[in-house]
């Protein structure tokens, strides 16, 4: 993750950084630990904040793409197991900078997998922190 590793610049232009999943805690601290992740992780198991922030969910060929289907393929291949999914595979992520409870940055991606440049974010902290 690297907003992890630029958690600094954030914090420098005065955001702290909170990751907020659909999942059921009890999914979630698993990947916090996997991930590294020692800030907040938040539960939106209803995805409210998803709605709010009108973040919505890929087409199947978004996320089905020839790309992962041979990384799949090549992993049965080699013996591994894959198991039935437990989140939603089509909900897209975001990444939003807040201020004062009103969203004034969010970057929102074109597939599950994609994510804003961290250096994009970074910046538009700097800017939102501007005198």
């Amino acid at each position: 993750m690297q907003v992890r590793e630029r958690k600094s610049d954030l914090e420098d232009a005065g955001f702290g950084v909170v990751a907020v999943g659909f999942s059921p805690p009890e999914a979630l601290a698993p990947l916090a630990d996997h991930l590294g992740w020692t800030d907040p992780f938040c539960s939106d198991v209803g995805r409210e904040l998803y709605g709010r922030l009108e973040i919505g969910r890929a087409p199947i060929a978004k996320v089905f793409t020839p790309g992962t289907l041979r990384f799949y393929r090549q992993q049965v291949a080699r013996g591994k197991r894959i198991r039935r999914p437990v989140e939603d595979l089509r909900q897209l992520g975001g990444d939003v900078l807040v201020v004062d409870g009103v969203a004034r940055v969010l970057a929102l991606p074109e597939s599950p997998d994609d994510r804003a440049p961290v250096d994009q974010l970074v910046a538009g902290a700097r800017a939102l922190s501007a005198p």
